[in-house]
C-alpha cells in the first residue's frame, strides 16, 4: 500500500483510476495465461510422453530379441549403450545420455530428460528415457529419445499469442477505464469550472435529463449553494438595515452627550437630555428586536409546526393593549369563533398579530377589532381600526422594509412590522393585503406542507 501511495498519490483522480484497472487487468490476465499455458503444456507433455512410452516399447524388445529397431519414423531416435557407456548401436550419431545417465540406468532407475529449452530455441530438443535392458549377449541401456521441436513450438506460439492477446486486452481495457472515468468525472470538472468563474451565486450546470449519482450530487450542491447565497443576502441585507437604521439614533445620542459635556447644565437641562437618551435607547431596543425577530424567521430553518387556537392566540395578543387601548379611550374588540385552528408556528403568529395590533393602537382611531375566519383552505384574521387607514400612495410598499407613511415617521416606528407580518404570512403558505385601516394575513389552515423559511 506504501508503494502504490508513493507511486500514485498525488496524481489526478482519473490517472489512478486508470492505474489500478491496468494493474488489476494485468494481474488477471497474468494469472489466466498462464493457467492456460499450464494446461495446454500438461496436454502437450501427456501425449509426448505416450509416444515415447510407445516408441520405448518397440525399441526395447526388438533389442531384447536382438532385432534392429525400426528408424523410419522421422523424430524418433535411439541407442544402445553398453555397461560402460560406450554406444554400441542405435539409429543416430548425437549422442542423446551422458555417461552419468547411463551409469543410473544400468544400477536399474530409469532416467528421463528434456534437452533443450523453449526460449532461447534449440535446434533440435528431444525428450530421452534410459533403461537397462536384458539381450541375449547381457545387459545394456537402451536410450530411446523423441524429438519436442512441435512441441516447443506449440508452446512458443501459445506463449507469443497470450501475450499479444494480453496487451490488446489490457490496451483496450485501459481506454475504456480511462473513457469511463473521464465521462464520470467529466460534469465534475464542470461543475468546478462553473463555480470558479461564476461571480455572485454559482449553478452548477446540471443536465435536468440525468438521474446519476453525479447529477443528484450536482443539484444537491446548487440547493446548497443557493442556500449559501440566501444566507449570504440575509447577512448583507441584515448589516445594511441595521447600520441604516442605527445611524440616526446613535448619532443623535452622540450628540446630546456632546452638548451635556460642553457646558454645565442645571437639573432640568439634564432631565430634558436624559429623557431624550431614554426614547433613543427605547428606539434601539426596538428596533434591534424587530431586526432579530426579522432575522430569526429567515434563517430558523424547519420550524415547529403546531395546532394554533386562534380564539387564545388572539386572546393572548389583545390583553397586552387592552389596558393602553383603554387609557386613550379606545377599546378592543376580538371576533374569532370557538374551536378555529391552524397548523402552524404559534410564535410567529403572534409576532405578526403583535405588530399589527401595535401598529393600529400607535397610528389607528377608534376600536380595534381582530377578527379571524376560514375561508376555504385558507384563513384569514383581520386587525382593523376606525382611523383614515393607509395613503393610497403608500399601500403598495407598505411591507418593503423601512417604509413608512409620511403621518407615522414622527412616531417611534421602525417600519419593520409589516415587513415581519408579510414574512409570516409567507411562511405560511399565504399573504398579506391592506386595504385603508385593514391589514388581512392570510396563511393556510394546514401549513405542515406550507411552512418555509422566507427568502
Amino acid at each position: 500500500m506504501t508503494l502504490w501511495r508513493r507511486l500514485v498519490g498525488h496524481r489526478p483522480i482519473v490517472t489512478r483510476l486508470v492505474l489500478a484497472v491496468a494493474g488489476t487487468m494485468a494481474v488477471i490476465l497474468l494469472a489466466t495465461g498462464a493457467f492456460v499455458f499450464w494446461r495446454v503444456e500438461f496436454a502437450l507433455n501427456r501425449q509426448l510422453d505416450q509416444d515415447l512410452e510407445a516408441y520405448q516399447q518397440v525399441v526395447e524388445k526388438s533389442v531384447a530379441d536382438g532385432n534392429t529397431p525400426p528408424s523410419d519414423t522421422p523424430g524418433q531416435s535411439y541407442q544402445v549403450y553398453d555397461t560402460r557407456g560406450r554406444v554400441v548401436a542405435g539409429n543416430t550419431n548425437t549422442r542423446l545420455v551422458d555417461s552419468e545417465t547411463v551409469a543410473g540406468a544400468a544400477a536399474g532407475t530409469e532416467q528421463r530428460e528434456d534437452v533443450g529449452n523453449i526460449f532461447p530455441p534449440t535446434d533440435h530438443p528431444y525428450r530421452v528415457v534410459a533403461t537397462r535392458v536384458r539381450t541375449t549377449v547381457g545387459p545394456v541401456v537402451v536410450a530411446t529419445a523423441i524429438s519436442k521441436s512441435k512441441h516447443d513450438e506449440a508452446l512458443r506460439e501459445l506463449l507469443i499469442q497470450l501475450a499479444i492477446a494480453d496487451l490488446i486486452t489490457l490496451i483496450a481495457a485501459s481506454l475504456v477505464g480511462y473513457a469511463t472515468a473521464r465521462a464520470a468525472l467529466n460534469p465534475v470538472e464542470r461543475y468546478r469550472v462553473a463555480a470558479e468563474k461564476a461571480e455572485g451565486a454559482p449553478v452548477l450546470p446540471v443536465d435536468p435529463g440525468k438521474d446519476d449519482e453525479v447529477t443528484r450530487l450536482g443539484h444537491t450542491f446548487n440547493a446548497l449553494l443557493d442556500r449559501i447565497h440566501q444566507a449570504n443576502e440575509r447577512e448583507r441585507q441584515f448589516l445594511a438595515d441595521a447600520s441604516h437604521e442605527l445611524r440616526s439614533p446613535l448619532a443623535l445620542m452622540r450628540a446630546e452627550l456632546e452638548m451635556a459635556l460642553l457646558k454645565p447644565r442645571d437639573a432640568a437641562d439634564n432631565r430634558t437630555a436624559f429623557e431624550s437618551l431614554r426614547g433613543q435607547v427605547e428606539r434601539l431596543i426596538t428596533l434591534s428586536n424587530a431586526l432579530l425577530d426579522l432575522e430569526e424567521l429567515r434563517a430558523s430553518g424547519a420550524a415547529t409546526v403546531e395546532s394554533v387556537d386562534l380564539r387564545a392566540l388572539v386572546g393572548d395578543v389583545t390583553d397586552r393593549y387592552v389596558a393602553a387601548a383603554g387609557v386613550e379611550g379606545r377599546a378592543v374588540d376580538v371576533q374569532v369563533a370557538p374551536g378555529l385552528s391552524v397548523d402552524g408556528n404559534a410564535h410567529w403568529l403572534d409576532l405578526a398579530l403583535d405588530n399589527l395590533v401595535s401598529n393600529a393602537l400607535r397610528y389607528g382611531a377608534g376600536t380595534i377589532t381582530v377578527t379571524a375566519e376560514q375561508l376555504g383552505d385558507r384563513t384569514r384574521l383581520v386587525v382593523s381600526d376606525e382611523g383614515p387607514g393607509f395613503p393610497d400612495e403608500f399601500v403598495e410598499k407598505a411591507f418593503d422594509r423601512f417604509s413608512r407613511a409620511e403621518s407615522s415617521r414622527t412616531g417611534g416606528g421602525t417600519g419593520l412590522g409589516l415587513a415581519l407580518v408579510k414574512a409570516v404570512a409567507e411562511a405560511h403558505g399565504g399573504t398579506a393585503t391592506v386595504r385603508g385601516a385593514e391589514v388581512s394575513l392570510y396563511v393556510a389552515t394546514s401549513a405542515r406542507q406550507h411552512l418555509a423559511v422566507p427568502t
